[in-house]
Formats: C-alpha cells, sequence, structure tokens
C-alpha cells in the first residue's frame, strides 16, 4: 500500500486546530494509497493525545514559527469545552478561506459517474496506481489496459470514478468505461463532422468485418471495404485502417463504418477527370473488376464500363470466363456512353479483325466446308467454319424428308459436321448450309422406284384430320386418306386405325414428280369384301341375325364384322302385331344394300307381308281362272243354241 503523503504542510497544520470534522478531511488529504478508515483512526487517536497529554506541545508552521507556550491553568481556562464536547473547534475565516482555496487548487470533485483524466503513478504485475488530484489513488486491472501494452509511469489516461469510497474506502475507478463514454463521444462526433477515424480490424462476421473503433466494436459491411469486389476478407483482419462511420443507430448502440467511402471521394475525382477525356474509338488500358454471366466490368482508373458478352469475341461464347479472367489487364475501345458518361460500353473483339474479311475469296457456294455445331435452335443449327465465321443449317436442309423434325434429332452441340455451302453474303455475312445435299436427292428416280400400282411397306410417321402421312424411305413421304384406309370400317380419325410408328402395307395410287407428292392407299392392298357382299346380301334375299341395339328410329343387326344393317321402326312389326326386341332372332330381308356408301337396310315385316301379298295375289289368279271358266261354259251354251237354229233352219 502506498505511503500517506501531505498535500501540504501548513494545511496539515491548520487542520489540527479545526474540529474533528474538520480533522477528518485532512485525514483524508493527507492518506491518498492508505485505507481511509484506517488513516482517520490513527489521526484520531494522535489528536486526542495531543490535546489531553500535550497541550502545551509545540507545532511548526510551515515558515516553521513556534507558538508561544502557554500555562496549563491559562489553557484550561480559555479552553472551549463546548466545542470540545461537540466535536468542533472554531477556526478563523481567513484561515479557513485559505483551506478551501488549496482543497480547490489541488483536488478535484470526485463525482460519482465522471470521467476524469488521471495519471500512471506506478504500475505492478496485475495493476496501475492511477493519480487523479483526488484524497486517494484509484487502482485499475492492468487487463483493462490490454490494448495498450506499452502503457508506462507518467501516461495521461482517462478514468471513470465509478465509487468515490467503496466499504474499505478505496476509490473505485474504472478504465474500460471511460473509454466507452468518451468513444460514443468521439464516434458521435466523428459521424457528425464527417471526420476520417483509425479503426482495427479484429476478425470476420457475417457479411464483413468487426472493427475496433475508440473502444467500440463496429461492423464493416464486405461491401464497404473497397470498391473492387472482396474474394480474401482474412487478409483485413489485425490490420489498422482508416474509416469513415456512416451509420450510428443509438437504441441498439450499433456503429456502421466504411472503408470505401474514402476511396469512393478519391476517385470521384479521378473519375470526373476520365470522363472529362473519354472519345468514342478511344482505345485504353483497364482491369477486368467483376464477371458476370452476361458481360464483364472493366475499371478504367475509376470508371466502370460493360463489356458485353456478345463484344469480347468474334466466336460465339458461353460464358466470359472463357475469354477473360479477374485482375487481368487488357486493352478495351470504347463503343459508345450516355449523355452523363455514367454507363460505358466497351469492346475487345473490336480491337481485332472481323473473320469475314479474313474469310478467303476461294469460298464459294456449292463448296464442302467442315465445322463444329455451337448453337441449336428450334429452326436449325449455327456451324463454325471458322473462327467467327458461322453459317446455318435449317432444319429442312438436314434431311431429304418432308417430315420436318427438330434439329437435335440430327446433330448435338460440339459435332463436327459436313455441309455444303447453299447461300454465301458476304456484305451480310450470312452463310446457309446443307447437310442433304450430300446424299443423291431419292425423288430423281422417283418413278422407277415407286411406280403407280405398286405396293411397299411404309413407317406411320404423322396424323392430320384427313388422313395419314408414311414414310416409304428417308426423303420420300406418302399421304393416305382416311377413306383409303378401311374398306369396310368407318373412321372418323386415323389414330382409330393405326398409331404413329407403326408399319403400314400401302398401294401408289398417284405420283406427282414436280409437286413431290405421292397419294397412297392402304385398302387396296386387300380385294374389296363388299363386292361379294353386293352378291350375298343382294336386294330381296332373306337372312337370319339377332336384334343387337334398339336405337332412336329403329335398330341394328349384325351379319358379320363388316356389315351392319338398319331395321327402320315400322320394320320391326312382327306378324302378330308386335315389335321385335333387343335379342330376338328373326328372318330379315335385304331391302336396300349400297355398296359406296356401305349401306344395308333391312325389314322383318316384309316376309310376312310379302307372304300376304303373294296369297292374296294366288286367290285373286284363282278367282279370275274360275271366272274365266264361267264364261266359257256359257258360251258354249250359247253356240250350241245357236247351232241348233241353224240346224233347225237347215231343216225347214
Amino acid at each position: 500500500m502506498a505511503e500517506t503523503k501531505p498535500k501540504n504542510t501548513e494545511a496539515a497544520d491548520k487542520a489540527e486546530d479545526k474540529p474533528k470534522a474538520k480533522a477528518k478531511a485532512k485525514t483524508e488529504t493527507k492518506s491518498k494509497a492508505e485505507p481511509k478508515a484506517k488513516a482517520k483512526e490513527k489521526e484520531e487517536s494522535e489528536e486526542t493525545t495531543e490535546i489531553q497529554a500535550e497541550p502545551q506541545a509545540e507545532v511548526k508552521t510551515p515558515e516553521v514559527e513556534q507558538k508561544e507556550t502557554v500555562s496549563q491553568e491559562d489553557f484550561l481556562k480559555d479552553f472551549n469545552w463546548h466545542n470540545y464536547e461537540e466535536g468542533i473547534e472554531q477556526v478563523e475565516d481567513a484561515k479557513l478561506k485559505e483551506f478551501e482555496t488549496l482543497v480547490e487548487e489541488n483536488f478535484v470533485d470526485t463525482a460519482d459517474e465522471e470521467v476524469v483524466e488521471g495519471t500512471v503513478i506506478h504500475l505492478t504485475d496485475r495493476e496501475a496506481i492511477i493519480d487523479i488530484n483526488a484524497k486517494s489513488e484509484g487502482v485499475i486491472s492492468l487487463n483493462e489496459f490490454r490494448y495498450n501494452p506499452d502503457l508506462k509511469v507518467g501516461d495521461k489516461v482517462e478514468v471513470l470514478i465509478d465509487v468515490r469510497e467503496d466499504k474499505t474506502g478505496q476509490l473505485v475507478l474504472s478504465h474500460r468505461k471511460a473509454r466507452t463514454i468518451k468513444a460514443w463521444d468521439r464516434v458521435n462526433a466523428a459521424h457528425d463532422n464527417g471526420e476520417i477515424v483509425n479503426g482495427f480490424v479484429k476478425c470476420r462476421t457475417k457479411g464483413g468485418m468487426i472493427v475496433d473503433v475508440f473502444g467500440i466494436e463496429a461492423f464493416l459491411p464486405g461491401s464497404q471495404i473497397d470498391v473492387k469486389p472482396i474474394r480474401d476478407y482474412d487478409q483485413y483482419v489485425g490490420k489498422t485502417m482508416e474509416f469513415k462511420v456512416v451509420k450510428i443507430n443509438h437504441e441498439f448502440k450499433n456503429v456502421v463504418v466504411s472503408h470505401k467511402a474514402l476511396i469512393e471521394a478519391d476517385i470521384e475525382e479521378q473519375k470526373k477527370e476520365i470522363i472529362g477525356q473519354l472519345e468514342k474509338g478511344q482505345v485504353l488500358e483497364g482491369v477486368v473488376k467483376n464477371i458476370t454471366s452476361y458481360g464483364v466490368f472493366i475499371d478504367l482508373g475509376g470508371v466502370d464500363g460493360l463489356i458485353h458478352i456478345t463484344d469480347l469475341s468474334w466466336s460465339r461464347i458461353n460464358h466470359p470466363n472463357e475469354v477473360v479472367e479477374l485482375d487481368q489487364k487488357l486493352n478495351v475501345v470504347i463503343l459508345d456512353f450516355d449523355d452523363n458518361k455514367s454507363r460505358i460500353q466497351l469492346g475487345l473483339k473490336q480491337l481485332q479483325k472481323h473473320p469475314w474479311e479474313a474469310l478467303g475469296e476461294e469460298v464459294s457456294i456449292g463448296d464442302k466446308v467442315k465445322g463444329k455445331v455451337v448453337v441449336i435452335a428450334d429452326y436449325g443449327a449455327f456451324i463454325e467454319v471458322a473462327e467467327g465465321v458461322e453459317g446455318l443449317i435449317h432444319v429442312s436442309e438436314m434431311s431429304w424428308s418432308t417430315h420436318l423434325r427438330s434439329a437435335q434429332d440430327f446433330v448435338n452441340v460440339g459435332d463436327e459436321v459436313e455441309a455444303v455451302i447453299l447461300t454465301l453474303d458476304r456484305d451480310e455475312r450470312k452463310m446457309s448450309l446443307g447437310i442433304k445435299q450430300l446424299t443423291p436427292d431419292p425423288w430423281t428416280d422417283i418413278t422407277t422406284k415407286y411406280p403407280v400400282g405398286s405396293t411397299h411397306t411404309g413407317i406411320v410417321r404423322n396424323f392430320t384430320n384427313f388422313g395419314v402421312f408414311v414414310e416409304l424411305e428417308e426423303g420420300i413421304d406418302g399421304l393416305i386418306y382416311i377413306s383409303d384406309l378401311s374398306w369396310t370400317k368407318k373412321i372418323k380419325h386415323p389414330s382409330e386405325f393405326v398409331t404413329v410408328g407403326d408399319k403400314l402395307e400401302v398401294e401408289v395410287l398417284e405420283l406427282d414428280v414436280e409437286g413431290r407428292k405421292l397419294s397412297l392407299g392402304h385398302k387396296q392392298t386387300t380385294s374389296n369384301p363388299w363386292d361379294k357382299y353386293e352378291d350375298d346380301f343382294a336386294v330381296g334375299t332373306v337372312h337370319k341375325a339377332e336384334i343387337a341395339e334398339i336405337v332412336d328410329k329403329g335398330a341394328t343387326i349384325n351379319f358379320n364384322e363388316d356389315i351392319v344393317a338398319f331395321v327402320p321402326s315400322r320394320h320391326l312389326e312382327k306378324e302378330d302385331g308386335k315389335k321385335l326386341g333387343k335379342g330376338e332372332t328373326a328372318d330379315f330381308k335385304i331391302i336396300e344394300f349400297n355398296k359406296e356408301f356401305k349401306r344395308v337396310v333391312v325389314s322383318h315385316t316384309a316376309i310376312f307381308r310379302d307372304e300376304e301379298e303373294k296369297n292374296v295375289k294366288v286367290a285373286a289368279a284363282k278367282k279370275k281362272t274360275a271366272s274365266q271358266s264361267e264364261k266359257t261354259t256359257l258360251g258354249d251354251i250359247d253356240a250350241l243354241a245357236e247351232l241348233k237354229e241353224k240346224m233347225d233352219s237347215k231343216k225347214k
């Protein structure tokens, strides 16, 4: 414990003459490092002893003047026993004013929660003794000075008077709390005044870094470290950098700082200078700042420009990283910019000669070329025949087949293919290619391969509402109309008869070489059963069958798989007057047969009606015969009578 040291000998002597309350203040003044309780007890004991045992003891003044000795009788006679019993002693106003002045000049007002400046007067292994010109020194743990390993005796430090006097009479100080209070004042002042502050980057955190600014942990967002994208945050850990306080949240005690703001301020000046010198067509050196899927951002020294992916290379590329990489230095040309020059369009491929200009004059229409498939679209494929020179193979030029398919059915990206140049426009820089031209046109000898009336096997490729497209070979398709699919079936849609991919026997019905059209038929490959049915089911023939279905206007019966006959309602009547029902078997007479429309109409009623009519006719015939017989007999009688008269007249 530090020794008690007097601040002023004269003040101490005067304090001895004061009442006990003033004596206590003197004791606190003399004792700074010792505990106050012990010092107070010692002072009171000495004072009592001096008064009782040595009332005539000499006390030296600061000028070392000795007071006059007073006899014991005079002392007791003039002694103020009332003040003694009350614990006070009357002091002259002048001396009291002098004491107060000395206290004000030498001691600070040790109010709680107050930040004052102190001096390091002693250092131990674990603590620092701080003098703040109070009645006693304070002790602070060296842990609060870890940020300052160079702390030494004589250094000025800020401390917070936490407690003026604890239970042991010790002055309690805190450097950490003082730093925090002062730090917030400094941070607020820096934010309000736009001042630049120094900070120590402590560690990484989610989304940025933690920075120590005046002892406060501030947040440095990753986007505010530099104007360039940061790929390695760890390189900043442990560094002391300059920052600008950009945001303070007083409610949650959060501070946000930015290093980028300082850089941008410098760059802004450079940017104005660079922008003022920009011209279209100007070639500048830049650094690849960022790479995206649609292009590359180039730093031109404070000004950013964009190279679109289409301006990176004359060849087709899938991603900019195929051409450039981050932090790469390269020359670019200024293509365009807006009025404010805030958006600058750059180009890289424009620094090179266009590949079409380097295309040899010997390349012409009809030549065979080889290339790589770079892009596939619905309508065709793009082939790179030379670096930066592409040609289009339309899907219709990939096969002689008129049945168009997707380009992916023929080629894939990356395939090496051979093609024939169909068109070539050097001015427009366009080229069309064809693959099917490498093989003979199958329609050249179509009349020999597929004459009218010949029978072949094809594959069903597609449907329409009116028919089926059948491929006889690659490049030769024919159409079967829906009416030529079957002799007997009534087909509403081709899908009821066949499916795509089925093999089908067909006969060539018509051939148009110029129009490249082929008419086919499937039913023609078999004989028409209705030719035979026309004889078997001739009008007037009778057949036995069962009622299959009852419909609105009659009923249907099935004579076989092909013939479904219709029975009108009036022809369902039986001989007894009742009508035939579903499932009943009866004889039916063909009353109508139409081979062209495949229509057969029958009648059950006609059978017994015809019988009745027959019977009527027979009866009528018999009656007629009988009438004729009767007429002949009477005629004979008349003839005989006439003959008799003639004979009688001759006799006379």
